[in-house]
């Protein structure tokens, strides 16, 4: 069951239905003006049966495995054993003689590209390290980074030939901490990275690739005047975003110089232009076909094995699949940062925030690009802050290229910034909600990064969780513990595109460029639907390839139901201006005459004329021909997103588990489009953050090797590790859409690793200062190992 705060000031508990959703009876009391009118709309607010979920649950669905072409080879990868290492000789002769392979590629076959930077919106970077990361050049930089690949008949002969390819390495020193990485004298990844301080190159060369500042008003001023200071240091693991589908890629080099590539992946388009870029070929011979994608959560934005899987169908000239074990995904792909961070927070005795410090230096992995912007955007967003400074440090280090990872960056700022928080509550003997409400950021309060607020809803989220009957409910019994949390997440807008035709039965077909991981056809389909005065099943949503609609970004970010939503709102309205004008001529009017509410066109010049869309579609083909309506957005409107956590654990101090007793996540989606999904978002990315928080980590050894590399190793959790994670949504409606769409995706995830650590704190009296919070993690820190 969802919670949804209403704007009469009551609460209302949902039940799923076909048609929409049932309010129940009062509750708690919350502020007022929280939503939009509740029932205002027909079908934004509802909960219909999703559009591909009969395919998806009888198993037609077609994922990027799934697809088999004429004449395909199956390609394989070469991977360095080596955290670094030089590559001082490749050979692929005997590989190439091997029966049954057709084509082996390295790096030699990759265009070398100039040294600069690439703007994709997400999965930019520098192009020469992009390159280097598909296929390592002169230096393998972590295990697992592709040296070369083979295509042959069947798997079983590529990964023999595989065994062919001789490499003399040369084993060089790695580094594999981000502190030691910044250190004087560490081993360096790249011998030619020198240091971008405050916005300026220097020659100092470095593993540090950047380091930024930003400060608000006078920090010593302020810490001057505060009556408690306190002062932690904090570190979290590299992390994976745990997706059950593989990466795969499938790719055509056409006898005409044209390429296409199948693959699972969180955007077409970007994988088109960095496989283009990288390969150094025109984006107009380049078309991909996005599969259904079994789970991303930012880790499929990145390329891997599209440009590889091209080379090699260029070379054997057939179509070539490649798909990647599970150790593959961990050792070859992109996680979350590791990261080191410390916090300073002051504040009055009167309970107010008046100086902040932090300093965050984060895994870029490999290459330089992690995201420690964004968790420096996130750490002190949450609250009214006059004072402070951020440091922030883009750190190389011998492990994979990193990748975002849900909301990135911002759950390793909220564990250290959420916990220095809580301890101040505590020095204070304050209520760690009443703290919280005192200093929320608000309308018109100024971000470190100069950002000024718009409308949001973080005091609403933590009015509805002080309100919930968690936070009040007796808390018995020995080790037990409840924690709270407040996170943040900017959300972003980016192009989307939307084409919108309608059939003479009167529904229509909606086409967008939208990867779907959440529901979003539905949730696209239905802004469509409430403008078109039809029923959300009345739209047909398709996700197709990159020639057939227009340019469309990532999957990611937030952004889909808020972006491509506008668009699919914005190609609606395109249709209805149309309509208007076809019913204008069937009733021989003028178009400016005509109106058009929940489906019925009228006419101001003849009150008794009166048509419905379905019928007026009928007479289309007669009138003039059919129509379509097309939009491409580009919004800045994304509209940040809040949230708040109560969650009770009980510590074993016998083994160190950690039990989660019961969790409630309280969260602004601006307007749910569909409560259902919105629930979904909130319930899945507390699981992955209660599973960063408790179990989860790239165990690396001294030499660089991922000792974890399997499912059964790599601890996520299951149904047994949970229990019911209750939700409540908050609707303070985004200004810059309209109806009011924030995106959900991302903060659910923020909350969880410092709302865990809360609450083991207060059922332990240990402040858990790195992740994960292992049993072993406990035991050391109750001193009993």
């Amino acid at each position: 069951m969802t919670t949804i705060i209403r704007p009469d000031g009551q609460t209302g508990v949902e039940q799923a239905s076909d048609t929409g959703s049932v309010s129940g009876g009062a509750g708690g009391q919350y502020e007022p003006n929280m939503v939009l009118a509740t029932g205002q709309y027909a079908v934004v607010g509802t909960r219909p049966i999703r559009h591909d979920g009969v395919d998806k649950v009888t198993g037609r669905a077609i994922y990027g495995a799934d697809v088999k072409l004429p004449g395909m080879l199956h390609g394989k990868v070469l991977r360095s054993p080596h955290a670094h290492a030089r590559i001082r000789r490749l050979d692929v002769g005997r590989a190439l003689a091997h029966p049954g392979v057709k084509a082996v590629v390295t790096a030699a076959d990759i265009p070398e590209a100039e040294d600069k930077h690439v703007d994709l919106g997400e999965g930019g970077g520098d192009l020469k390290f992009m390159q280097e990361n598909i296929l390592a050049r002169e230096k393998a930089l972590y295990k697992g980074h592709a040296v070369a690949a083979v295509a042959a008949l069947d798997g079983h002969t590529a990964e023999e030939a595989l065994k062919l390819i001789d490499v003399d390495y040369e084993v060089l020193p790695a580094v594999i901490d981000v502190r030691e990485a910044m250190r004087k004298g560490a081993p360096l990844v790249h011998e030619d990275l020198t240091t971008e301080s405050l916005g300026k190159p220097t020659d100092e060369r470095s593993n540090v690739a950047k380091h930024f500042q930003w400060v608000l008003g006078d920090p010593a001023q302020g810490f001057a005047g505060a009556d408690v200071v306190v002062e932690r240091e904090f570190t979290t693991t590299m992390v994976h975003q745990g997706y059950i589908e593989p990466h795969n890629a499938t790719a055509v080099w056409n006898a005409d110089g044209y390429i296409t590539i199948w693959c699972s992946t969180q955007g077409a388009f970007t994988v088109r232009e960095q496989t283009a870029k990288i390969l150094q070929v025109p984006v107009s011979r380049l078309k991909v076909v996005p599969t259904e994608i079994g789970g991303g959560f930012g880790g499929k934005i990145n390329v891997y094995l599209e440009p590889v899987a091209v080379l090699l169908a260029r070379k054997a000239g057939r179509p070539v699949k490649l798909v990647m074990t599970r150790a593959e995904v961990f050792q070859g792909t992109g996680p979350a940062p590791g990261a080191w961070m410390r916090v300073k927070l002051g504040a009055t005795r009167d309970g107010r925030l008046v100086a902040a410090e932090a300093e965050l230096a984060m895994e870029a992995g490999a290459y330089p690009g992690s995201n420690v912007g964004e968790g420096a955007r996130c750490i002190f967003a949450c609250y009214d802050i006059p004072n402070g400074r951020i440091d922030g440090y883009d750190v190389v280090v011998n492990r994979p290229k990193t990748a975002p990872y849900r909301a990135p960056g911002a759950p390793q700022a909220a564990f250290a910034a959420e916990q220095v928080v809580d301890e101040i509550c505590q020095e204070l003997g304050i209520d760690p909600l009443d703290f919280r409400i005192k200093n929320s950021a608000k309308e018109g309060t100024r971000n470190f990064d100069g950002r000024v607020n718009p409308r949001i809803g973080s005091i609403e989220v933590l009015q509805a969780a002080k309100a919930h009957p968690h936070y009040a409910a007796p808390l018995e019994g020995p080790n037990r513990g409840r924690g709270i949390a407040h996170g943040y997440w900017f959300n972003i807008g980016l192009e989307s595109s939307v084409n919108i035709s309608v059939n003479p039965d009167g529904t229509v077909n909606l086409v967008e460029g939208s990867t779907d991981i959440g529901g979003t056809r539905a949730s696209v389909a239905m802004q469509a639907a409430e403008v078109l005065g039809l029923t959300a099943h009345d739209v047909k949503p398709s996700v197709v390839d990159t020639d057939s609609v227009g340019f469309t970004g990532v999957t990611g970010g937030s952004r889909t139901t808020f972006a491509t939503g506008l668009a699919a709102i914005r190609a609606a309205e395109d249709v209805v201006r149309q309509m208007k004008a076809r019913a204008a001529r069937v009733w021989e009017v003028e178009p400016e005459s005509v109106g058009f509410e929940k489906g019925v066109f009228t006419t101001s010049a003849n009150p008794e004329a009166r048509m419905t869309f379905q019928e007026l579609a009928a007479q289309l083909s007669d009138t003039g021909g059919m129509i379509a309506g097309t939009a491409s957005v580009d919004p800045d409107s994304a509209g940040g997103a809040f949230a708040t956590n109560i969650v009770d654990v009980e510590v074993d101090p016998d083994t160190g588990k950690v039990t989660i007793l019961r969790y409630t996540a309280v969260q602004d989606a601006g307007k749910a489009i569909h409560p259902s999904y919105v629930e979904g978002q909130m319930q899945g990315g507390t699981a992955q953050g209660i599973g960063w928080a408790l179990n989860e980590e790239y165990f690396m050894n001294e030499r660089g090797e991922l000792a974890n590399a399997s499912l059964l190793d790599y601890r996520m959790p299951t149904a047994l590790d949970l229990p019911m994670l209750d939700t409540v949504i908050v609707e303070v409606p985004n200004p810059g859409h309209p109806f009011g769409v924030r995106g959900v995706g991302e903060v659910p995830i923020v909350e969880p690793p410092a709302a865990v650590a809360n609450a083991i704190n207060r059922a332990t009296g240990r402040r858990m200062t790195r992740l994960p919070m292992s049993p072993a993690a406990i035991l050391e820190a109750l001193g009993k190992i």
